[in-house]
């Protein structure tokens, strides 16, 4: 008679241990998949695919290797019709013969005008008339004002090229990004390869909202041309 007490006893104790369990692990696995999927949680290195900058390379988290190269922007409107068709017709030229992928970037960031700053600075230091010195008073001010307000943007240009990591993935990238490089100085544009500090610049202009000013622009898809080129 108490043997069969016991026995549904037990029965009942593992049964609740099993149920205990279960209950425990299901929470267990909620809390590791809410981790895993909560933003919150993520860092930004995860968010962004970035495992390292370092020299001229960033390295992402998913085995790739990527490099920049900066173009820096010309006036076209110094150019004549024939300058610009033969700058066009040079540079489909040259970049038609990358055979390997790149992509345009192009990001607006505030005018940096400290230089011109700095200028008035030191003309005013130099300047003896009252009147003069008090009219490059009111033209810093207003530069300063437009530096704060970050109303003033520029554009900026950058090729990203990228390739697998390998054993020669950062020799390759470098001399693609020089062969990009000399395709742009044929035609009078001059272009950087960004280095470990101008990568890091250029990935909080694009990731970070707080490092850049908002611009108004218009996002209905169009074919960009030089002007007095496309009629030509």
């Amino acid at each position: 008679m108490i043997l069969p007490i016991i026995m549904i006893c037990v029965c009942l104790i593992m049964g609740g241990g099993v149920l205990l369990y279960i209950k425990l692990s299901k929470k267990n696995g909620t809390n590791k998949k809410s981790q895993e999927t909560d933003p919150a949680a993520v860092t930004a290195n995860e968010f962004v695919n970035v495992r390292d900058i370092s020299g001229k390379f960033l390295y992402t988290r998913d085995n790739m290797v990527l490099a920049y190269l900066r173009i820096m922007p010309i006036s076209i409107d110094l150019f004549s019709k024939s300058e610009k068709q033969q700058i066009v017709r040079q540079l489909t030229a040259n970049l038609s013969s990358a055979d390997y992928p790149f992509q345009l970037i192009a990001v607006s960031r505030p005018v940096d005008i400290s230089p011109l700053l700095s200028e008035l600075s030191d003309t005013l230091t130099a300047c003896g008339d009252g009147k003069q010195k008090e009219l490059l008073k009111q033209e810093m001010v207003e530069m300063s004002s437009f530096a704060l307000s970050g109303d003033v943007v520029e554009r900026q240009f950058y090729l990203k090229i990228w390739d697998k990591a390998h054993e020669n993935t950062e020799r390759e990238l470098l001399q693609k990004l020089k062969y990009l490089e000399g395709y742009f100085s044929d035609v009078g544009v001059r272009s950087d390869i960004l280095e470990q500090q101008d990568i890091i610049r250029l990935c909080n202009l694009i990731n970070n909202p707080s490092y850049v000013h908002l611009e108004d622009s218009d996002a209905d898809p169009a074919i960009p041309m030089i002007e007095g080129y496309a009629n030509g």
